[in-house]
């Protein structure tokens, strides 16, 4: 543990040079990313201890806040969220010195990597704190730091709407998790330490109520449908490597509290699983849709992220409903399933959040409908997309197959069970269907738009592709996806240390599933052979072309001799026949102009899909709000002496009902 306070100072020590080097930013280019790299490999050795199972002892400080200990400690469930931090947050700084370079005109980048330091090192704490008001401590430090990272080009009217709107929801997200850790600090004898929550046997009704303030307080962060809303907003306004680190890192803190939480409120009831599953099939289901809807390539992502949050939350609602019925195959399956996804989603959509800032830095867009073509100039960026995109969509044998494939065991094992339990192995096998077969659809939009074909503008025909500092990271995280992705089954096997903290039992209480680890096996073997295969076509293709002259020509156009860029599929219109099919829903405004006369001129079409959340939900619930409110704005009349004695007359109020 002292390795790993170490490796937080070492972080720390950046955080502050960057922050005082404001005259010299380019010191803190590249101070702080180093910083970041080298104290991301001093906490490795301690995290992957811990993850494998060894004790790590407890760590305990003397602090003089009340209620308040600085205790913090590595187990296993804290190893498993820490590894992806520690990744992502060192590939993210380095390729930020690409990203950064030359230095913007815009924004503070001394403050920048100040903030980016400082939310790598409040992620840490808070997946390590043992103690309720370190955790709100560090929690409030992590929304805080992020949000000064989504304003970074604050100059910019949209940026400063998503700031605050992640502002707004993250602190509405707090004020749940403050009443939560009161109620578990009320029935355990006033201490806010984890070690007393985990011992203290609550009501099943106060279970209840802690679980729903759970939910709401760490499903803001973690972005579960309808808490989303600043998810799509705050994404596409930060930059690149700061939203890979957000959302492939910072929103899977929301999943830790809830995993946490868990542990604390005893044996859950059923119908705890059933509000997971119902909040994961509806993030994930809506997620990918509008995510197909979308025509912004990070706004597109964001959605993903909300998708990606719900198959989690289908695992680990399989998981709750084997703790409820006493399962141990459904609580193995179910919990890999969910928390490896956490993995490989931090994974995946890093390096695909990553390759969009590097199409943005190239082509300084990201409307996709305007790109086109980027393969053949981008050949690293579009090559780590395309596995990235194969990846998110669940298809072997990169690791999103790997963990999706868990969670389908775990929903094939509930068949079988009677009751409820049945039930929800339907809901989930149909919504991981559904989803998967969507999020196909949206990435083959993605990726063939903006990488194939022809250019549709002067920007996407000026690309290039990026530095070496930008594609190294890009390189790496790909690799990792297909290293994941073929040992998963090994995987499955090394889960089992944070499974028994989630479930609360020793190891052997929890049989490995050596069926489903087979048949995983098996299906990863099928298609690394089948991969293999085509490698070894494509070289003996190779071969016998060698020595032969091969000459390009135009493909067949139907009679057209200069085809143009708009004879191509956009967005828009590769999506409108499944938009279509889901228009109650998604609620798509179009506009089409149709070709009209033997000869037109011109002819188009468009969509646009904004977030029924916050349309019909947020926005005029925050009006009623915002109109009760202003009826006080009388009492702002700026007169000094009545504002002291309303003061005045509060503290007399109080002293007379604290003294009746």
């Amino acid at each position: 543990m002292l390795l790993f306070l170490l490796a937080l100072g070492f972080l720390f020590l950046g955080a502050l040079v960057s922050l005082i080097s404001w005259r010299h930013p380019a010191w803190a280019r590249i101070f702080a990313p180093v910083t970041v790299i080298l104290g991301s490999l001093l906490a490795l050795p301690p995290v992957l201890s811990a993850l494998l199972g060894k004790e790590i002892p407890l760590l305990e400080l003397p602090w003089s806040l009340p209620f308040g200990s600085l205790t913090m400690r590595l187990d296993p469930l804290s190893a498993l969220f820490a590894l992806p931090i520690l990744v992502v947050s060192a590939l993210a700084a380095l390729y930020g010195i690409g990203y950064f370079s030359p230095i913007p005109k815009r924004g503070n980048l001394s403050l920048y990597w100040f903030n980016f330091s400082t939310l790598v090192v409040s992620m840490l704490v808070v997946i390590t704190a043992r103690n309720g008001l370190l955790f709100l401590l560090a929690w409030e430090l992590m929304s805080l730091s992020s949000f000064f990272l989504v304003l970074f080009e604050k100059d910019d009217a949209m940026v400063r709407r998503a700031g605050w709107t992640y502002l707004i929801a993250t602190h509405i997200g707090t004020a749940f998790l403050l009443v939560f850790f009161l109620l578990l600090g009320a029935r355990s004898g006033g201490t806010l330490d984890f070690g007393a929550f985990t011992g203290n046997a609550l009501l099943p009704g106060t279970a209840g109520v802690a679980f729903l303030l759970a939910m709401v307080g760490f499903g803001t962060k973690a972005g579960f449908m309808p808490l989303h809303v600043w998810l799509p907003e705050a994404h596409p306004a930060a930059p690149s490597n700061v939203s890979a680190l957000m959302s492939g890192v910072m929103i899977k803190t929301g999943i830790y509290g809830l995993v946490r939480s868990l542990t604390f409120l005893g044996t859950p009831a059923p119908w705890w699983g059933w509000v997971l599953l119902a909040v994961g099939a509806f993030s994930g289901v809506l997620g990918v849709l509008f995510a197909l809807a979308q025509h912004d390539l990070k706004r597109l992502l964001a959605y993903h992220s909300v998708e990606n949050i719900g198959i989690i939350a289908l695992g680990l609602g399989l998981g709750v409903f084997g703790l409820s019925c006493h399962n141990p195959l459904l609580i193995y399956l179910g919990f890999a399933g969910g928390l490896f996804h956490v993995v490989n989603h931090a994974l995946f959509k890093s390096l695909l959040f990553l390759g969009a800032g590097s199409v943005l830095h190239s082509t300084g867009t990201r409307e996709i409908d305007i790109l086109g073509g980027l393969l053949k100039r981008m050949p690293t960026t579009g090559t780590t997309f395309l596995i990235g995109s194969v990846a998110i969509c669940g298809l072997p044998p990169l690791n999103g197959f790997a963990s999706e494939f868990m969670i389908y065991l775990a929903s094939l094992g509930s068949l079988s069970m009677k009751g409820g339990a049945s039930t929800a192995g339907f809901l989930v096998i149909g919504s991981l269907a559904l989803i998967g077969g969507l999020a196909v659809a949206c990435f083959t939009k993605a990726f063939g738009v903006i990488f194939l074909g022809e250019p549709r503008s002067e920007e996407a025909e000026g690309a290039h592709e990026t530095g070496k500092l930008m594609g190294f990271p890009l390189l790496v995280l790909a690799g990792f996806c297909g290293i994941l992705g073929l040992t998963g089954p090994l995987v499955l096997k090394a889960l089992a240390p944070v499974i028994a903290v989630v479930a609360g039992s020793g190891r052997e209480a929890l049989p490995f599933p050596y069926e489903g680890a087979a048949a995983l096996w098996k299906i990863t073997g099928a298609s690394l052979a089948e991969a293999l295969l085509l490698a070894l076509l494509l070289f003996i293709r190779s071969r016998l072309m060698a020595g032969r002259n091969v000459t390009a020509a135009p493909t067949w156009d139907c009679g057209y001799i200069a085809p143009t860029a708009k004879m191509q599929y956009t967005s828009s219109s590769f999506a409108d026949p499944i938009t279509r099919l889901f228009r109650p829903l998604l609620r798509t405004r179009k506009r089409f102009t149709p070709p009209s006369g033997l000869f037109p001129s011109s002819s188009s079409f468009s969509t646009e899909t904004s977030d029924l959340s916050r349309d019909w939900l947020f926005e005029p619930m925050f009006g009623s709000i915002e109109r009760f409110l202003s009826r006080f704005r009388r009492i702002q009349h700026g007169r000094l002496n009545l504002y002291i004695l309303c003061i005045l007359l509060t503290l007399v109020a109080l002293l007379l009902w604290k003294l009746r």
